[in-house]
């Protein structure tokens, strides 16, 4: 065992603090990475506050991990010291079952192993990016192409599969309209990503506070959803619709956005249930789609996908230090548009 430093929230709410963890002796396949940036997704806040049901504490947050390989057990094939590799939310999965062959190991039929707040297989807890070092299989370690820092880079392995996955399903491209509900750390991901596939996006926010932000990452319209009157305008405008707020929203309001055959793909988790008119689906054969992340796979090919177009999460990069401060300033919806904390300031515990 090897002993880490990292920074770890004792019990629900509790503030994060540093303290030294324990981290596996290489295991065949394993590799060891050296963690230079993780980034905040919010699902953290929810975990660490256990607003999704009983969590694992102690708990090491962070699915959004990007740092160099310091060492390789003797059978890894993959990766080799020194590569620039990330890890996003999953670090194991069975690899037999008809999901996991397909690449889509999120769905694992024996239940995937989440990279934090976890239990491995062998019963060890999962503990994450918000530390030094990780030691996960290689295959859960994705390569992260030198056309992106790593900075940058460390979102897109949570956020940018979440937004990526969707898109390409639903037909992204060249000739289609999509509309991207919300301007935060996942809709600023998916504006970048379905401009670089060739669609034409719109912004559908609250306000027009964030306007500016959106048109300079290439949406060509920004519509504030305050507006009814604008609202009523986008009726059977659109191809596809990512939703990646987790407000309540009047789901029907959108669905009748999008033109026959098109799909609203949500991507957020709001608390309450939604209420939808059926005929608000039926009529034009309108699809109601959820999307989780992505396969190992369809990661990489995100990876390789944004480097080629030159795609990065916008980030503020803070301390360790500051990631206490930083939680609250999510949940205020006061980031553009990712925290993503420099590991080399946790100190030790």
């Amino acid at each position: 065992m090897t002993r880490v430093a990292a920074l770890s929230t004792p019990s629900a709410g509790a503030p994060l603090e540093p303290t030294s963890i324990e981290s596996r002796a290489l295991r065949d396949d394993d590799v060891r990475i050296d963690i230079k940036f993780a980034g905040i997704c919010h699902s953290d806040i929810h975990q660490v506050r256990e607003e999704w049901g009983t969590a694992i504490f102690p708990m090491v947050p962070g699915h959004e991990i990007a740092g160099i390989v310091a060492e390789v057990g003797p059978g890894v094939t993959k990766h080799q010291v020194g590569d620039r590799v990330g890890v996003g939310c999953l670090v194991d999965s069975c690899g037999e079952c008809e999901f996991c062959k397909d690449g889509e190991e999120q769905f694992c039929a024996k239940g995937s192993v989440p990279t934090y707040n976890g239990e491995g297989y062998d019963g060890e807890k999962t503990m994450g990016g918000y530390s030094q070092q990780v030691v996960v299989s290689e295959r859960f370690a994705l390569s992260i192409p030198e056309g992106i820092a790593l900075d940058v880079a460390a979102p897109l392995l949570c956020a940018g599969i979440t937004t990526y996955t969707p898109l390409k399903r639903w037909g992204a491209g060249p000739g289609a309209k999509v509309a991207v509900i919300g301007l935060g750390g996942l809709g600023h991901m998916a504006v970048k990503i379905a401009v670089a596939m060739g669609a034409e996006v719109t912004v559908l926010s609250r306000t027009l506070d964030k306007k500016d932000d959106g048109l300079a990452l290439g949406a060509t319209n920004y519509i504030a959803t305050n507006d009814d009157a604008a609202l009523k305008d986008l009726r059977s405008s659109f191809d596809i619709i990512i939703n990646t707020v987790s407000a309540n929203l009047q789901i029907d309001t959108y669905l009748a956005m999008l033109r026959p055959l098109g799909a609203l793909a949500n991507v957020g988790l709001p608390s309450d249930a939604w209420q939808v008119a059926p005929g608000s689906i039926v009529n034009g054969s309108r699809v109601l789609a959820g999307s989780n992340i992505g396969g190992i796979a369809a990661t990489q090919e995100m990876l390789d996908f944004c480097a080629e177009h030159h795609i990065g999460a916008t980030i503020e990069t803070i301390s360790a230090d500051r990631v206490n401060e930083a939680y609250d300033r999510v949940v205020e919806g006061d980031v553009r548009y990712r925290f993503v904390i420099d590991t080399a300031t946790i100190p030790a515990a």
